[in-house]
């Protein structure tokens, strides 16, 4: 095996590592949650869970299945933040579950030329490894603040790693 394709296959997987992460965190997340608090923003300037999650499906779509996976943009990012309500906590990770799969199979199957092409995306030039590393990002960075919100609502610490020892040390 080749150094090249080593290292675009290392490359996928540790972003589909990462990805399956951050969808295990928010699911871990919404269990502690009621179907009201999915909806309840922080404060007039912040977004539900929801809103989170609805424009994660979007950004997702957007760059991994729409532009990684060359199909239409159809994103309409404005009703991700605008939506106050229509779905469950079920319906909500059921749809970014399913987003969630397409954009793993997508950077599972993408090629090296794929990896390398650039491309305009929400009007950004990436290659389709920094289409990967903002999905990557993305995802956790709004996971984050999913988890900082239900560990606010519910006062107590949501648990990611228990029975993980993360205390030991590099060798």
């Amino acid at each position: 095996m080749d150094k090249e394709f080593q290292i675009i296959e290392e490359l996928k997987q540790n972003a589909l590592y990462r990805i399956d992460e951050s969808t295990r965190m928010i699911k871990k997340s919404l269990a502690d949650i009621s179907e009201e608090e999915v909806w309840q923003k922080p404060n007039d300037a912040l977004n539900s869970i929801a809103n989170l999650m609805l424009h994660l499906c979007g950004n997702i779509s957007q760059y991994a299945i729409s532009s990684l996976g060359e199909t239409e943009d159809t994103r309409n990012r404005d009703v991700e933040f605008a939506t106050t309500g229509g779905f469950t906590k079920m319906e909500l990770m059921k749809k970014l579950d399913e987003v969630v799969d397409s954009a793993k199979r997508i950077i599972f199957d993408a090629t090296p030329e794929q990896l390398v092409r650039k491309r305009s995306v929400q009007g950004f030039s990436f290659s389709g490894i920094g289409i990967i590393l903002h999905v990557v990002e993305h995802y956790s960075y709004h996971t984050g603040q999913i988890a900082f919100w239900v560990k606010q609502l519910k006062n107590k610490d949501l648990g990611f790693y228990d029975g993980v020892d993360l205390n030991i040390k590099n060798k």
